[in-house]
């Protein structure tokens, strides 16, 4: 069930007028969230609500009996249930194909013939976003930063919390368990801006992320794509890539906050960045903050002089490249993702201190870095990213060229303008200052352009729900 289909939009309605009837029930509204939670995700297929509700009473009962023992092998131990649990899970649904075709070719590169036959599993849906979720609840009470749940209902409900339970944010147990242990008080400033979110996150996927599609595809089909074609599809994928992804985002908070719950900002501008660093500050917040805190920090952080440092930023990327993904480009993007880390840092700490590189210098880099990235992300095999790369070096711009320049900027100006907005004034919801009947100018205007761009077709896909 898409965000961006009529069906959501029916189920959301139905499910909204019960949780307002129900919502100064606590046990009643937490068994609500759950049940509608669990029904939407059925709703993508219904032979994976099993994989839900055993990460969520794995983590559920070895969070309760580490309340329950101080002896850290005992604590140790149940950690290791918990994560060969969920990584076990996690590891056969999605990099076992992977991994079982890459050893079958390195095999036949040595002159072996595997004979294995493919089982090419079916990938369940937000596998890698609940997974990661759980995980950090179990790690954190087994760090004794947070007190196990006893409510059932309400553990079930922060693992399977619909708005955010397939695409993220990446939730922690610390912000959004207290919120649904306790009554919510919807008012009516914040109902108005979960409106505004859903609306805003509505527009970015089916009218800007649907569109910006028809500049990605043609790129990463043609056979020889020459240097203009290939700049045009990259920029218009890091564009669709950032308005599906945050439109989600977006819809998911705004959702969440007309129900009176809080979910963490997962997006800060992230193309106003001036550095790598800066970037993942910026982008996908939930999972870079989740990986710095539960694989970063562990491996020893920046503790354990130059080289680690460097070695433990390679190994992060490089797992949040796969987390992305079982294909050789997500390995090949985390790896240039790592890279970028490494000079970041090499760069602050040997040069920054003699001379300062202005910030529209920094801000170019940046921009080029990561369009390369996605150029790497976006591709479908090893050959295309050579094949695309190779392209960069031939520069016979068609006449069509220009128009496309043209037609791609008329259609990124509205979501440019909102993000100088948003910029200038600090504020990533710049629109709530609005006067009232401009607010509802800018959503009348929104809605149209919803309504015309939605068309009769099946609704798309988020970018996201692959990982």
């Amino acid at each position: 069930m898409l965000f961006n289909s009529i069906d959501f939009l029916i189920f959301f309605s139905v499910f909204l007028l019960g949780y307002y009837l129900a919502r100064h029930h606590l046990q009643a509204r937490n068994r609500l969230i759950v049940v509608a939670s669990y029904i939407f995700y059925a709703w993508w297929d219904y032979r994976f609500v099993g994989l839900l509700l055993w990460s969520t009473f794995v983590d559920y009962w070895v969070a309760l009996a580490l309340a329950k023992t101080t002896i850290m092998n005992r604590r140790k131990a149940l950690l290791v249930i918990s994560l060969v649990s969920n990584l076990g899970v996690l590891f056969f649904f999605k990099y076992f194909d992977f991994f079982r075709e890459s050893t079958r070719l390195l095999l036949a590169e040595l002159g072996m013939e595997a004979h294995w036959t493919g089982m090419q599993f079916i990938l369940p849906v937000g596998i890698s976003f609940y997974t990661f979720q759980t995980l950090s609840y179990t790690i954190d009470v087994y760090r004794g930063k947070i007190p196990p749940t006893r409510d059932v209902a309400q553990f079930m409900a922060f693992v399977a919390f619909f708005p955010q339970l397939v695409a993220g944010p990446i939730e922690r147990a610390s912000h959004l368990l207290p919120q649904l242990a306790a009554t919510v008080k919807i008012d009516l400033r914040m109902l108005e801006s979960g409106i505004w979110l859903f609306i805003w996150g509505l527009f970015k996927k089916v009218v800007l992320a649907d569109s910006f599609a028809y500049f990605v595809d043609p790129t990463f089909s043609f056979v020889e794509p020459e240097a203009s074609q290939t700049i045009i599809g990259v920029t218009a994928f890091a564009l669709q890539i950032y308005c599906d992804f945050s439109g989600y985002t977006d819809m998911a908070r705004g959702m969440a906050r007309m129900l009176g719950f809080d979910l963490m900002q997962n997006f800060n501008l992230p193309y106003f960045a001036t550095s790598v660093q800066d970037f993942w500050h910026r982008w996908h917040i939930s999972l870079s903050t989740w990986l710095r805190d539960y694989l970063y920090l562990p491996l020893g952080g920046n503790r354990r002089g130059r080289f680690r440092t460097y070695l433990n930023l390679m190994i992060v990327m490089l797992l949040g490249g796969l987390w992305h993904g079982a294909a050789w480009n997500f390995v090949a993007w985390g790896l240039w993702q790592g890279v970028g880390l490494v000079i970041n840092r090499w760069w602050r700490q040997t040069v920054t201190p003699r001379w300062t590189m202005p910030s529209w210098a920094g801000w170019m880099l940046t921009i080029l870095f990561t369009l390369y990235g996605w150029l790497l992300f976006r591709s479908s095999s090893v050959d295309q990213v050579l094949q695309l790369t190779g392209s960069l070096g031939n520069w016979a711009p068609e006449h069509w060229v220009p128009l496309q320049i043209r037609e791609l900027f008329l259609l990124a100006s509205p979501l440019l303008a909102m993000q100088i907005w948003q910029w200038r004034s600090n504020d990533p919801e710049a629109t709530m200052r609005l006067p009232g009947w401009a607010r509802g100018l800018v959503q009348g205007v929104l809605i149209y352009l919803i309504i015309l761009f939605w068309g009769t077709d099946e609704p798309s896909s988020f970018i996201y729900f692959q990982f």
